[in-house]
Formats: structure tokens, sequence, C-alpha cells
């Protein structure tokens, strides 16, 4: 039956109810809400028998749906109520509508303004590139790389987001205060206003503030813990946790069932993407802002809760996950650096919140110290990233003929220099800045973009990649194709094309040649990319003395005195009576 699951859900759902409501002895507000999800839960199993659910789904669905039945249950009683009585004094109707509005804000905009309703999200021009290019800096903690990374980042603003809003209380905390008295108690104001607004300034913050080129929700996210952890350690230690239980729901919702098989894959390091100055800059900013509030309220949690609240939350959430370029393709992580760096957070974060006011030196107090070491980190970023940020990528001219696409380059290259990275000069450190690029170069002057969309070596797997550019309210999406052969016992020889839209494919690299290892009738055969062809040079005494094009399908050559069949995908040379391999099709996954 061709229907909806939902319309069968919701119909069930409702005629669930009504019976409900028609018994009299049942006509209340508590007994309608406990046949809330007990008429859900036969939605979805009168979904899967109409065949408008597949099983898995509906088993997947049903889990959730009793999941969250049963935790509302346990809230409704002894500790839980009076935990959801505390809520409601502190948050309108016990809800936190500005992470809702947050949430709907930064989903809009991938779905939206990066496409990402159509499929692969547009990326690279909401990317903080450089000061040059405000439209980067100021969408960049708003905008996402995939559909992972906003589900994730979105995931986690649910489980810590609420518990920095508790803090904040959409009611006036001061004594005597009138929650209806000014707009800044109203609150109404405060959570539908005053909080998403400070999510979207602290989110300038860490595109303003951020080292070099970054883009994601993460560095709120981060802001979130901090400032949640300051005042509540344990509550969003259990977050984090709870984090975790959410990101399950999502995926098997979404997956509920999964089949796998050992095979090839391509992968980055899982930290190498990771912004580590952007996650620290918004972690110390949420803590800076908490540390204030819990002071001037003289709320203060005990040391061990902010120390060991912090170790924990610092390790689960990949802080100490500090790490750099190495030589093409590698990345170095300094785990023992960030090991370090998580005991100082924690030693920092306990003495700005229970430093007390005696007095050090005159009218300082190691209070103050305490709070001043916090801040001292976030100046200090904060100054190293305007110098980084104003660089700028003008000069840099891509080598080969590199494909236009409005105001955008796109080419491939190799062992060239990254000039995103070589911008950033700092002395005593040119090695480390010193960072070359293989693979899909995309870049834009007149938006001071330039990066390695696509490394050479995922393009030597997949054979077959595509890179997306464009603005606000246009994308252009660019094929590159790699094509290669492989000689005997050498490195594979290989073309790279670039597919414009709209337009041909042409070529923009060829690979160095390699000479496969079988001597045949005393001669070698060197396999050589050739105008965005193959050929096979025929060598004597590493001299070439003649060349033929690789053969087509089924077909043979002569060059040299050796014959080369074609055989599929490899190809033969042939001398007398010996046949060898000499060659064979790049293949790819």
């Amino acid at each position: 039956m061709n229907v909806s699951p939902v319309v069968v859900v919701a119909a069930t759902t409702v005629a669930l109810l009504a019976v409900t409501a028609a018994v009299p002895r049942f006509r209340r507000f508590a007994a309608l809400v406990r046949a809330l999800p007990v008429g859900v839960l036969a939605g979805v199993a009168a979904a899967a028998a109409l065949g408008a659910l597949d099983i898995w789904t509906a088993v997947a669905y049903a889990a959730v749906v009793a999941l969250a039945a049963t935790g509302l249950a346990v809230l409704s009683v002894g500790e839980g109520r009076a935990a959801l009585r505390r809520v409601r004094g502190r948050l309108l109707f016990g809800v936190p509508w500005g992470t809702l509005v947050v949430v709907a804000g930064v989903a809009a905009f991938y779905l939206v303004v990066q496409f990402g309703a159509s499929g692969a999200p547009l990326v690279v021009p909401f990317v903080s590139w450089s000061y040059f290019y405000p439209l980067g800096i100021v969408t960049s903690a708003f905008a996402h790389a995939s559909l992972g990374h906003v589900t994730g980042n979105l995931v986690a603003t649910v489980a810590l987001a609420p518990l920095a809003e508790y803090a904040f209380s959409h009611y006036p905390t001061e004594r005597g205060a009138s929650s209806f008295g000014s707009l800044r108690t109203n609150p109404y104001v405060r959570a539908l206003v005053v909080f998403p607004a400070a999510v979207l300034g602290v989110g300038l913050l860490t595109g303003v503030f951020s080292w070099g080129a970054t883009i994601g929700f993460s560095g709120v996210v981060y802001a979130f813990a901090g400032f949640a952890l300051v005042r509540f350690p344990l509550a969003t230690v259990l977050a984090v946790s709870a984090r975790e239980v959410l990101s399950l729901l999502w995926t098997v919702v979404h997956d509920p069932i999964t089949y796998a098989s050992a095979s090839p894959s391509f992968s980055t390091p899982w930290w190498a993407g990771i912004s580590v100055q952007g996650h620290m800059f918004g972690f110390l900013v949420g803590a800076v802002l908490a540390a204030a509030l819990v002071v001037r309220r003289e709320n203060r949690p005990s040391a061990a809760r902010i120390w060991f609240g912090a170790v924990v939350l610092a390790a689960s959430m990949s802080l100490w996950a500090v790490w750099w370029y190495g030589a093409a393709d590698e990345y170095v992580l300094f785990r023992a650096l960030g090991v370090l760096l998580v005991a100082a957070l924690a030693v920092l974060l306990t003495a700005a919140v229970r430093a007390d006011t005696t007095s050090v030196l005159r009218d300082v107090s190691t209070r103050k110290l305490a709070f001043a070491a916090l801040v001292v980190p976030v100046v200090t970023m904060s100054m190293v990233a305007v110098p980084v940020n104003l660089t700028t990528v003008a000069g840099a001219d891509l080598p080969g003929d590199p494909v236009d696409v409005r105001g955008y380059e796109v080419t491939y290259a190799e062992d060239v220099t990254n000039e995103r990275v070589a911008g950033v000069d700092l002395p005593y450190f040119s090695q480390a800045t010193n960072v070359s690029a293989s693979g899909v170069i995309v870049a834009s002057p007149g938006r001071e973009i330039w990066t390695e969309e696509v490394s050479a070596s995922r393009l030597g797997f997949y054979g077959d990649q595509s890179v997306t550019v464009g603005g606000v309210g246009w994308k252009e999406s660019v094929g590159v194709h790699r094509r290669g052969w492989v000689p005997a016992g050498a490195s594979p020889v290989y073309n790279v094309y670039v597919t414009p839209p709209e337009s041909r494919t042409r070529h923009v690299f060829s690979s160095e040649n390699a000479t496969a290892d079988p001597v045949v009738g005393g001669r070698q055969v060197r396999v050589a990319s050739s105008s965005g062809g193959f050929d096979l040079d025929v060598l004597r005494n590493e001299t070439v003395i003649d060349s033929t094009r690789i053969p087509g399908e089924d077909e043979t050559a002569t060059a040299g005195g050796l014959t080369f069949a074609r055989n599929g995908s490899r190809v033969f040379a042939e001398y007398g009576n010996t046949t060898i391999g000499i060659a064979s099709r790049e293949t790819y996954e």
C-alpha cells in the first residue's frame, strides 16, 4: 500500500487518544500522556503491517520511542519530578527554546544555503580563509563539510547547550528582579532572542579568531561545554555521555541494520580533521563567561568536581588531539603534548573558579590572578589569529592550465607549495609552514582561497572524484578523473583530467614515466604519459629506440622489434617465442 508512514502513525495515535478520552476514568491529562507513546508504537506496528515501513526501520523507531517514553516516565516520579520542577523554574515551560532556535538555524543554513538538502553540500566559499574574504569569516562557524559533520555538531548541541541555557536562565536571577519588568528580564526575550544572539556572537568570535581555514559549529559546541562545565561539572560529564546516546539513536533511525565486510578503504586519521585551536578557543571563551557568572553569583562548584570534570571532558572530547602536517599525506599527532595541555587546562579552570579574595599585591587578589590566567590564553590566541588571517594568496599561481569556473580555478598538481599554510610566516618555524600539497587544487585569488580539496592518494584510490565550488545562491561541480597504467615492478604512470560544468574534459596533468622490470630480447619497455594518452617506449641501454601508442582492446602494435598485444586490462610484449606481461591497467575502488 502506497501510504506515508507518518500518516499511519499519526492516525493511529490520534485514534487511540480519542478512545482513551472517551472513557471517563481516563479523561485526564496524565492518562492521555501515558497513552501517547502507546499510540505511537501501535502506529509504527500498523505502518510495518501495511508495508509503509520495512521491519527493521519499524524496530528502530519502536526502540527510540520506548527509550524516550521510559526515560520520561522515570523523570515523572521522585527525584526526576523534583529535577523537572527545577528546570521549569529556570527555563520557560521547562523547554530550552534557545537551543531549539540555534539547532534550527544551523540546520537551515546547511540544508538551504549550502544546498545540503539536494545532495553534496557547498563547502569552499563558507570556510574562514582570510579577513580579506569576509563571507567565509562570518559564515564558517555555521557551515559544515558534510551531513555527518552537521549532525555530529547538532547532536552535541542538543546534549550540551541546554545545560548552558539552564545556567543562563530564562528568568532573572537577581534578587527582587521581575520577570516582565523589562525586555532584559522578559523570559520570552531571553529564551528566543538573547540566548540565540549570544550563541551567534560566540560563533562569530570563533570565525574571526580561528587560526586559518576552519569550518563548523564545533567551536560553539565547545563553548557550550566550557560554560556548562564551570557551573555544572558532573552534569556536563553526563551530558557528554548523553551525546553518545543521542548519536546512537540518530544512527539507528537512519541505519537500523548494517551489513559489513572486509574491503580496502581510504581515510585520513580521525584526528587530522580536528580544529584544535578552534575547539580550545571556544572552550575557553565559554569557560571565561561561566567563571565570571559563577563568581558574581557566588555559586561555585568544588575544586574536585571542576578538576575531574575538566579532565574527563577534555579527554572525552579530544581536546588533547594536538596535530600538525608532516610530509605529503602524513600527519603528526603530539599526544604527550596534548595530555599536558589537558592537565594545564584542569588546573586553570579549578583555580579560576575556586580562588578566593585573598590579597596578593594591594588590590590584586588570588581570584583576579586566576581569572586573568584563564583569560590570557584567549587573548593570546586572538592576537595570533590576526596576522594569520591577514595573509593572502593573491600571488599564488596554479601550475598548468587550470579550469576556470566563475572566478575559481581547479587543477591537479603534485609537490607544489601549500600556499595556505606557507602564507603563515612564523619566525624559527619555517620548516613547519613549508608544507607541500599534491592533489586537486582549488584556488580563487579574489576570494583568498587556496586549498587541496582532494589529495593525490585519495584520487589514486578512487579514480574519480568531484569538487564543488560556488557562492550564495549557486554551485557548480567539477569532475576529476585519473587514468593510468602500472608497469610490471614499477610505479604507476597516469594522466589526470578535469571535466568543467557543461564543457569537454581537459587533460591537466601527466605523471613521470616508469620502466617495467622485465627485459625482452635485450630491451626494456617504458610506459610514458603523453598528450593525455599513453605510449610504450622501447629502450636499449636506457636509450629510446622506438615508440608506439598502447594498443586498443584486443589489438597489437609493433615497435623496436617487439610486438605488443592488449588482452583486456593487460599489455604483453612478444619477442620470438617469449611473451611477458609488461603493464596492466590501474584499478580503483
